[in-house]
């Protein structure tokens, strides 16, 4: 599967929309990026090896663990990689699938949830993500 980055960068604004309703309206101070793999600073930083694949990469300090004084901070930033959608995605319905669960992952992220309330929201909310 190949998208011009015009298209896969629509296909992310998109997905950005998307976000479900309570968090949508709460988002503030994030720059979403698109980029076609991790840098290698970012796989480092993650530890990834060279097998390992990444859809999208949150950047910040989540709202949970924010403390007074945390302003005039540049924004946090949610990158999403296109080679690897592209990769496994096989058709276009698939590819804006995956990108909407990855930018809903990220943004999560953002609002301190870990990987398990993350799965829970996903599977309770399924139709809506």
């Amino acid at each position: 599967m190949h998208t011009s980055q015009k298209e896969f960068e629509d296909i992310v604004t998109n997905a950005i929309s998307k976000v479900p309703k309570p968090y949508a309206d709460r988002i503030d101070n994030i720059a979403f990026f698109v980029e076609d793999e991790p840098s290698l600073e970012q796989r480092q930083a993650l530890g990834l090896r060279p097998c390992q694949s990444l859809f999208g990469l949150y950047e910040g300090v989540p709202l949970t663990e924010r403390r007074g004084g945390y302003a005039l901070t540049l924004p946090d930033k949610i990158t999403i990689f296109k080679n690897t959608h592209e990769q496994y995605a096989s058709n276009i319905d698939e590819l804006n699938r995956q990108v909407i669960n990855t930018v809903w992952h990220e943004v999560a992220h953002y609002f301190g949830l870990n990987h398990d309330r993350i799965y829970a929201l996903e599977n309770k909310n399924s139709d809506k993500l």
